[in-house]
């Protein structure tokens, strides 16, 4: 894969902010694009249809994908829940995505992983996409094997699946934990157009913006064609930070976890 324009591709979980923005940026390069969401998604262009689909829904997904190049997978849990809600919508239901690009015979599934999965590592580690994951909570197992899965598409249907490990995704970075982590807008649609066209098979990048006191490789990344331009050292001075702290900060909390299971 060495282009996107005119190719058609579905986005997963399209109402939210990433994709939201995404679907702005592909549409200027002239994908047509399929955004589908649990909730209404209002087509911004006439390049871009939309439907209304829920992950649980295998069938409907399967057809939603006949003759799409490629899926960005957006959707999902964006954030730390219930165990089995996490298992049922962002395991299962990323699942029902890979399956349902298989049968309709789609080439490529982008996967929005995270940076929560590495978030036990502490901040005087320099995490690379090869080492253990270490989650910081129930959000970053989902995350874990979900590109389980993805691999195991890539390995045994020959499906291609890049995953990208989202940073902190916002206008600018707003904590010394952000400064380390942050993903800014431009960056995060450097990185799935990357991982929309790379020749690559399968791969697993962090998406994160080139910010000086980061925490995660870029080299991963570089080598799918992502190549970062924000820092977050230009938007203020860098705040210290303690390199004993775990790099998924309050997410890596007991109560962060605890607070939100069902009682």
């Amino acid at each position: 894969m060495t282009t996107i324009t005119g190719r058609r591709w579905v986005i997963t979980g399209a109402a939210g902010t990433i994709g939201t923005a995404l679907r702005a940026a592909l549409l200027e390069r002239g994908v047509e694009l399929v955004s589908t969401d649990i909730r209404p998604v209002v087509p911004a262009d006439q390049g871009e249809t939309s439907a209304t689909t829920d992950l649980a829904d295998l069938e409907g997904l399967t057809e939603l994908f006949a003759g799409a190049h490629g899926v960005v997978h957006l959707g999902g849990i964006p954030d730390e829940a219930d165990f089995h809600d996490l298992a049922e919508v962002n395991i299962v239901g990323t699942y029902h995505v890979l399956e349902a690009a298989r049968r309709a015979g789609v080439p490529r599934v982008v996967f929005a992983s995270s940076n929560r999965l590495t978030g036990s590592y502490t901040a005087g580690d320099h995490v690379t996409p090869e080492m253990p994951v270490r989650p910081d909570g129930f959000y970053g197992v989902s995350k874990a094997a979900a590109e389980a899965l993805c691999r195991l598409y890539a390995d045994k249907f020959d499906l291609s699946t890049i995953s990208v490990r989202i940073g902190t995704y916002a206008d600018a970075p707003e904590s010394a934990r952000a400064q380390r982590t942050w993903l800014s807008p431009a960056d995060a649609v450097r990185a799935f157009v990357a991982a929309m066209t790379t020749t690559e098979k399968t791969a697993v990048f962090y998406a994160v913006s080139a910010n000086t006191t980061r925490w995660w490789d870029l080299d991963s990344g570089a080598a799918l064609g992502y190549v970062p331009e924000d820092d977050s050292a230009e938007r203020g001075e860098v705040e210290p930070i303690d390199q004993r702290t775990p790099q998924g900060g309050d997410f890596a909390t007991a109560r962060f976890s605890t607070d939100r299971m069902r009682r």
